[in-house]
């Protein structure tokens, strides 16, 4: 853009008796369009003037004044001096009566008479070069000095005549960042937690989380962003980048898997991986009861098909029977039973010697992720059918394909 604004540099003289010498200042960028009224409240913002009651004029070199209807009527009906014809501030235009290097006055409170000396710098400016923006009103890019009040108050019920009162001895709490004062933080409730998940109440699930200390479940939370998400909550985009945030902070196994993922939901691109079909109810007998006792489970992601972690042993199976995950390592993901409180916990990395990975049931409602939880059985198999829902699998360094 070229430079077309006007700058105008606006110093205190004084008011009230007061003489400020070499006072306080501003600089203004002021646009083509913009008026007399809009340059007067412009001043009067910057130079904190807080009660606007007042009367703001201009006094131009050559005399002429640009006020307001009223006042200009009352001048130019004044029995002294000469005659004048009153100019509307909030009509004519700033750029229309000075060009640069031009001089004039500006007054707030034709009581008070705060006054300022106005100089129309000679260059021009541009104000996406000295604001960023293109304001709709003058507004100040450069300033100096402390502002007195315009009332000569020095503090609330200062009257002018009493001491000024005891500086006290100890600062502020919010000035020693102690303010608010530290109260216990909220435990997360991991059943409300898993309950709004469940239903897919994205309403509930932020007021689970709200308030509460999160680092200890980030990654269950993290999965219940990404249906905030989905259900376009007011409060998701907040939510999920602060959790994008922790989550890209910690860096722990898994983290920045939900990470990316997170971030692609916020942006509206599709997640990587692959449905893979998956027998849930044979994933969950393998996987639940005491975690000392379970050998976990290899899931093939080529068919979808859940083996026994034993199943890899020739002298527990036979040597026909046995699976041989070592052959083809990238075909096969381990996961560990870990139990049902810790399987909601953090992600946990699989034993040694596997790919450490991270699966998302997407069947049910949005589970943990990493080591999935274990899956309830149905109660009665002659009334319940085998349950079969869709995995999500992304290993640690990217999609299974």
């Amino acid at each position: 853009m070229a430079r077309t604004w006007l700058s105008v540099t606006v110093e205190l003289l004084g008011g009230r008796a007061l003489n400020c010498g070499r006072g306080p200042g501003r600089v203004f960028a002021v646009g083509p369009s913009h008026t007399f009224l809009q340059f007067a409240d412009a001043i009067n913002d910057a130079f904190a003037r807080w009660d606007r009651s007042h009367v703001s004029m201009f006094t131009l070199a050559d005399g002429r004044t640009v006020t307001d209807d009223e006042t200009g009527a009352e001048l130019a009906a004044s029995i002294g001096g000469p005659l004048t014809v009153p100019i509307d501030m909030a009509r004519v235009k700033v750029a229309r009566l000075v060009e640069p290097g031009a001089e004039f006055q500006f007054t707030f409170d034709l009581g008070d008479g705060w006054t300022h000396r106005c100089v129309v710098e000679e260059e021009k400016v541009d104000p996406l070069e000295v604001l960023g923006i293109r304001p709709t009103a003058p507004l100040s890019y450069w300033g100096w000095g402390s502002i007195p009040d315009q009332y000569g108050r020095r503090w609330a019920d200062d009257d002018g005549s009493g001491p000024a009162p005891r500086r006290p001895t100890r600062s502020h709490p919010m000035m020693m960042h102690a303010w608010p004062a530290l109260e216990p933080v909220p435990v997360l409730d991991l059943k409300e937690l898993r309950s709004a998940l469940a239903t897919k109440d994205a309403a509930r699930l932020v007021a689970a989380v709200a308030g509460r200390d999160i680092d200890d479940a980030l990654q269950q939370v993290g999965s219940g962003m990404l249906l905030t998400l989905r259900q376009n909550h007011e409060y998701a985009e907040p939510l999920a980048l602060s959790v994008i945030n922790r989550l890209t902070w910690r860096g722990g196994p898994g983290d920045r898997i939900l990470a990316e993922d997170l971030l692609a939901t916020l942006r509206g691109v599709p997640l990587q991986g692959r449905v893979l079909p998956v027998d849930l109810e044979m994933l969950s007998i393998l996987l639940e009861g005491a975690p000392e006792l379970s050998t976990g489970a290899y899931l093939d992601l080529r068919t979808g098909a859940v083996y026994g972690g034993n199943e890899t042993d020739p002298m527990m199976v036979g040597e026909d029977a046995a699976i041989d995950v070592d052959k083809e390592p990238d075909r096969w993901i381990y996961l560990a039973g870990v139990g049902s409180r810790e399987g909601w916990q953090t992600w946990r990395p699989s034993p040694s010697g596997s790919r450490p990975v991270s699966a998302r049931a997407t069947g049910a409602g949005d589970r943990g992720r990493g080591c999935l939880p274990p899956i309830p059985r149905p109660r009665s198999r002659r009334r319940h059918r085998r349950a079969v829902g869709p995995l999500l699998i992304r290993s640690a360094t990217g999609s299974c394909t």
